[in-house]
């Protein structure tokens, strides 16, 4: 393919973001506007003959997997027509490049245990769903990024006295099955609970079956902002948590694509502007974009 942009040279300093309560709630909603980005006019022709990114612009369609229920991250209300969020702005810049505008994005909701076998399928073109990076997923699947780095947390009752991770040893902590946040818990001597989406967990720690849920910090304090009374987010971030883009290892031309794209969005400002579209609504100050990976 012929692109051939700088990569962004900054570590992301994301972890530890501190969302109010107000802003949050306004991050998972329908009304957060995202960026108007440009769409590539011609776009196929800049692709190479048989790569899926010439596919993908020819159609003028691409079905990306997200995560429907992750305020700020990725968010869709019984009402809204679309996702909201910072990984469904990242999906925009993506197929903008492709020549696709917004509305003809197909969003999948993709929870954390089907996001690999969506991608082997073909159900999903790409998958931007808080998708950590990790050898154990590139080995099934392409993971291009990190397109944001954040670090995994605790969300605990209001008056749970748990607040350190010495803390959990014995207790059930809940996330969602597939994460690598349950294998990092059980590590620290908690007892995992697994569940198909994160706010089956949510309501777990609501009704005091278990004792506490973990993931992304990012995530857990747009619960909070939803239930401030009921709920917090205590200990700092004790994981380095990189989203990355996913794709299908029979399509390895699309890292180079994707990674390319996201650099360019990094430079020119998409970048920010999505993230204060959706996560920086919380008024809390830009983060440097982290450097992405080198494509194999």
């Amino acid at each position: 393919m012929r692109f051939n942009k700088t990569k962004a040279a900054a570590v992301a300093t994301g972890l530890g973001l501190a969302l109010s309560l107000a802003a949050c709630g306004e991050a998972g909603s329908s009304d957060s506007a995202g960026g108007d980005y440009e769409v590539v006019e011609n776009a196929a022709d800049n692709f190479d003959d048989g790569t899926r990114m010439k596919e993908l612009a020819e159609s003028g369609e691409i079905t990306i997997g997200v995560k429907f229920d992750q305020p700020g991250i990725g968010f869709k209300g019984a009402a809204d027509d679309v996702p909201v969020g910072f990984d469904p702005e990242i999906g925009k810049i993506l197929a903008a490049s492709l020549g696709i505008p917004a509305d003809d994005i197909t969003w999948k909701e993709t929870i954390s245990d089907n996001r690999e076998p969506f991608l082997q399928s073909g159900e999903v073109d790409l998958v931007i769903a808080s998708y950590s990076i990790t050898d154990e997923r590139r080995a099934i699947v392409g993971q291009a990024g990190p397109y944001y780095v954040t670090g995994q947390q605790l969300m605990v009752p209001a008056d749970s006295d748990i607040d350190s991770l010495d803390d959990v040893e014995g207790t059930e902590v809940c996330s969602v099955t597939g994460s690598t946040s349950l294998e990092n818990i059980e590590a620290e001597g908690a007892t995992p609970r697994g569940f198909d989406t994160y706010s089956e967990c949510v309501d777990q720690v609501l009704n005091g079956t278990v004792d506490a849920m973990t993931t992304d910090g990012a995530i857990l304090l747009g619960y909070v902002a939803e239930n401030p009374d009921e709920l917090k987010v205590v200990v700092d971030p004790f994981s380095e948590e990189r989203y990355g883009v996913g794709y299908s290892l029979d399509r390895p031309e699309m890292c180079q694509w994707i990674s390319d794209t996201i650099t360019e969005a990094m430079d020119n400002g998409d970048w920010e502007t999505a993230f204060e579209a959706t996560l920086g609504e919380s008024g809390v100050d830009t983060p440097e974009p982290p450097a992405l990976d080198p494509c194999e």
